[in-house]
């Protein structure tokens, strides 16, 4: 008895963290509709840098057609189109260096023809990858005979793609005897006679390790060792070593550059660059430095002219000591025709805001009409009960000769009929006192009402359909957009007796928006 408790207990823990990983939700009219999903094990467990590729399906149900969606949990990087494909390469930063793993819990919904819906959460876990460091071109290291010379790796020709701590491990046959490098990358080394001549014939390459902490993980980096000789000339370093960049308009270009003189920074009497564009500006080299500078460039949306793709152009640097040496490190540019989709979206926010901003003032405006036109007609119905009780009243005095009197500056009439009979009729109180129907009003009042409920059903809908970016960046916006605006045009509007001067007395906020349409995104 007591084993078959404890397996009842063992069955029901694990289907209960089944559910917690694959939760199904069903719309009450989904007729059975479910969704699949591959049936692998471990088919949700991937590693950064790895593509996932899976198809979900969806079965049951009374349609034939189906249209897939992720409503909840989704990445930029993610696609899930509305055939049920879904891809995604998690970036290498996407867990954090410290944690092993990260899990991302995504909503799947389908729905057919036939507005059945069926939703599916699904667990996906993303493992850490460790990758090793990387290792820039390093300036070489000249040393003289007979000093303790000194070389520090530069720090910022290592990067560490996870930022991971990094430590220099030296390897002993690639050292010359006597020096020594440091887990900091320091290396000191005092040449004896012997080795100073091998050297001036035969330079070293000096090979070390780049070790990540803690995973350990190696790049092998080197630099170059030789003898000092007079009157060298300068050395370029460009971090990071490439010879041809490619990047997009207005993205940030920034180059470190490292001159290198082996008679000291003193002897550099020159550093510059030269360009085959005339449009990068000499403001793009900065100086930290004797020794060290930055080319830092953004080039403009309006810098690739159309209907150009690209602009391809090369950029010379050059150094010039004291006795006009020069080195030069020539780097080729390739500037991709780019679209300013801050700007593009800029627009479009405000042609989505400004189309809602209409509408409510319109809708505010026919509130008001509305209101007005049901004041005047409870008072016509009021009026209407006052001449009927005074048409039977006159129906018993006939014969008597009426008498009226008009009282001045008043809107009433008092009328003595054979001195006995006295009756008191409003001009404003009724317009079927002074002969004319209420039916005008009663039409004027639905046409409002109906106005207003239409304006506020197409700006619901136009609201919640573009409230994103990405959704303003389709085609139809535009469309919906005009027509949106076409419903704005009254007709009859003169009949309505709509003030064209009429002022809103509420302000255009986005709070007051988004009190008349509830789905209105507002942007900062």
């Amino acid at each position: 008895m007591r084993k078959s408790v404890l397996l009842f207990f063992a069955v029901f823990f694990f289907l209960f963290q089944a559910s917690a990983q694959q939760v199904t939700v069903q719309n009450p009219n989904s007729g059975n509709l479910q969704l699949t999903f591959p049936n692998q094990p471990g088919w949700n467990i991937i590693k950064e840098g790895q593509a996932l590729q899976f198809d979900v399906k969806a079965t049951g149900g009374s349609g034939t057609r189906f249209l897939y969606s992720l409503t909840q949990g989704g990445i930029d990087e993610m696609s899930f189109d509305t055939l049920g494909h879904f891809s995604w390469t998690p970036s290498y930063d996407f867990v954090d260096r410290l944690a092993k793993d990260k899990t991302v819990q995504l909503i799947f919904e389908a729905r057919n023809e036939k507005d059945q819906r069926v939703k599916q959460v699904i667990d996906l876990k993303v493992e850490h990858v460790n990758r090793s460091p990387v290792i820039g071109e390093l300036k070489p290291f000249y040393v003289q005979y007979d000093v303790n010379n000194t070389y520090t790796i530069e720090s910022s020709a290592i990067k560490d793609p996870d930022n991971d701590p990094i430590i220099i491990v030296p390897i002993s046959n690639s050292m010359p005897e006597g020096a020594k490098l440091s887990e900091q990358g320091e290396f000191t080394w005092k040449p004896s006679n012997t080795q100073f001549n091998r050297l001036r014939n035969n330079p070293i390459t000096l090979e070390f390790y780049v070790e990540d902490q803690p995973s350990k993980a190696r790049t092998k980096g080197q630099f170059r060792i030789e003898v000092t000789q007079q009157d060298l000339p300068p050395s370029i370093l460009v971090i990071p070593s490439q010879k041809r960049f490619r990047f997009k308009e207005d993205a940030t270009l920034n180059l470190k550059l490292q001159i290198n003189d082996p008679n000291g920074e003193n002897d550099i009497t020159t550093f510059n660059f030269r360009s085959e564009s005339s449009l990068v500006p000499a403001s793009a080299l900065v100086k930290n430095s004797p020794s060290q500078y930055e080319f830092i460039w953004r080039p403009g949306y309006d810098f690739v002219k159309d209907p150009l793709d690209s602009i391809t152009f090369s950029l010379t640097f050059f150094a010039i000591d004291k006795s006009n040496k020069q080195q030069e490190r020539t780097v080729m540019f390739s500037i991709l025709n780019a679209v300013n989709e801050v700007e593009t979206d800029r627009k479009l926010y405000q042609e989505y805001r400004s189309s809602l901003l209409r509408t409510w003032d319109l809708i505010e405006q026919l509130k008001v009409a509305e209101n007005d036109l049901k004041r005047k007609y409870n008072k016509a119905r009021k009026g209407k009960k006052a001449r009927s009780l005074t048409s039977a009243t006159l129906g018993a005095g006939t014969g008597i000769s009426p008498l009226v009197i008009e009282v001045p500056n008043t809107t009433e009439k008092i009328t003595t009929i054979g001195g006995t009979l006295v009756m008191t009729i409003g001009t404003l109180e009724a317009t079927e006192v002074i002969g004319r129907s209420t039916k005008d009003l009663v039409e004027r009042l639905n046409y409002i009402m109906e106005k207003r409920n239409e304006l506020q059903t197409k700006g619901d809908i136009f609201a919640r359909k573009y409230g994103l970016k990405s959704s303003r960046r389709r085609p139809e916006f535009v469309n919906d957009r005009d027509e949106l605006v076409a419903l704005l045009s009254l007709r009859g509007l003169v009949a309505l007796e709509l003030d064209s001067g009429w002022q809103n007395k509420n302000k255009p906020t986005n709070e007051n928006i988004a009190k008349t349409f509830k789905d209105f995104n507002p942007e900062n």
